[in-house]
């Protein structure tokens, strides 16, 4: 029996947001995670905040609907606002009522601009990574380190000599000028629009872009990331920051890890044994003078292993620049970048730990 096309007729409800989401949602363990999180950062907010005068967005809020943001890969915070106005799963994440009024997508960017100046994507991945340790889901002896460009927000025809940065009177904007057969360089040339990017390629036969350089370090348990940094796409920012990120592990163990051909340089090589850090990097044999890593690493069992297990890390940056977005970044300044890649960089550990924590139990 055919049903009747019924149009949308009753004005009241009586179910909440909280019973519309079914009891085996995946936002539901990662909404768990990011409230604990969020709990343990709540004095960090208090301090960020005056005591008097009219009450903001809640920080908490605004952070949740950034990692919605991040997780349903929403390309503009104007649309993430309109999408949680209609629907009722982003509106229990975020934690707002049915008849709740969203907020004008200008004064969520403005909002949101108090959480970039302060350290506080950092801290939230901090806890994240605390709540991972403590289910016994990382490792603190196995690490792996590599980088990525990361698309900065800025036009090719932004990056204009720094003697003469604007063009001739009869063409404001520079929007026609031909850039075809001009050499440019990050010596003699800087972006208007965003001054911290640096003109890079992948490699040889790629094309340059105004990119900044995005380092990541997991472990090598789970492929959980423990730590980023953002450099300036200088050349040698992979090796530079990928030392700062070793020596800001924990504990004076001993520790290895895994890298890329990339990373096989005499420097590189001996600055992690100064650390303490066995450096399990890729031969790179070809290289004028031979590979930096001889037998005395190579012939250990836990060399291969590392070889294996570093390859994780490249999932990471697959999720971080297909679902959240970083293949492009929208915010300019190193700083700003900086931010937005270590919350993504959290997202990121929020997915996979609640992928983890749903296997079976020895599945780990």
């Amino acid at each position: 029996m055919r049903g009747n096309d019924h149009q949308q007729s009753d004005m009241y409800s009586y179910l909440s947001p909280e019973e519309r989401v079914r009891a085996n949602h995946p936002l539901r363990a990662i909404r768990a995670m990011a409230d604990e999180a969020l709990t343990n950062m709540s004095k960090r907010f208090d301090t960020m905040y005056a005591r008097t005068g009219r009450p903001s967005i809640p920080p908490e809020k605004l952070l949740r609907a950034q990692l919605i943001q991040m997780l349903y890969s929403i390309r503009s915070e104007r649309l993430l606002v309109e999408e949680i106005d209609y629907s009722m799963l982003f509106r229990w994440f975020v934690g707002m009522n049915l008849d709740e009024p969203v907020w004008d997508a200008t004064v969520f960017t403005k909002n949101r601009n108090r959480l970039l100046e302060g350290d506080v994507a950092r801290e939230f991945l901090c806890e994240v990574i605390a709540q991972a340790q403590n289910k016994g889901l990382t490792s603190d002896e196995h690490f792996t380190v590599d980088g990525t460009l990361l698309e900065a927000w800025a036009s090719l025809k932004s990056f204009q000599s720094k003697d003469k940065k604007s063009g001739p009177p009869d063409d404001p904007g520079n929007p026609t000028v031909d850039f075809h057969g001009e050499k440019r360089s990050n010596d003699t040339h800087e972006s208007t629009t965003d001054a911290d990017a640096l003109l890079a390629r992948k490699g040889h036969g790629k094309e340059a872009k105004l990119s900044y350089n995005g380092n990541l370090l997991t472990e090598n348990r789970n492929g959980l990331i423990m730590n980023t940094e953002v450099f300036q796409a200088n050349g040698t920012a992979e090796r530079d920051a990928a030392l700062i990120l070793l020596e800001q592990i924990p504990g004076d163990r001993r520790v290895t890890v895994g890298a890329d051909k990339a990373y096989d340089t005499r420097d590189f090589v001996k600055e992690c044994r100064n650390m303490n850090v066995t450096p399990h990097v890729a031969q790179n044999v070809k290289r004028n003078g031979g590979s930096a890593v001889d037998g005395r690493t190579t012939r250990h069992s836990g060399y291969e292993v590392s070889q294996r297990r570093r390859q994780r890390i490249e999932e990471c940056f697959g999720w971080l620049k297909t679902i959240a977005l970083m293949r492009k970044v929208r915010h300019r300044g190193i700083e700003k970048v900086g931010w937005i890649f270590t919350f993504a960089a959290a997202a990121y550990n929020l997915v996979r730990m609640r992928n983890l924590l749903a296997r079976p139990i020895g599945a780990i």
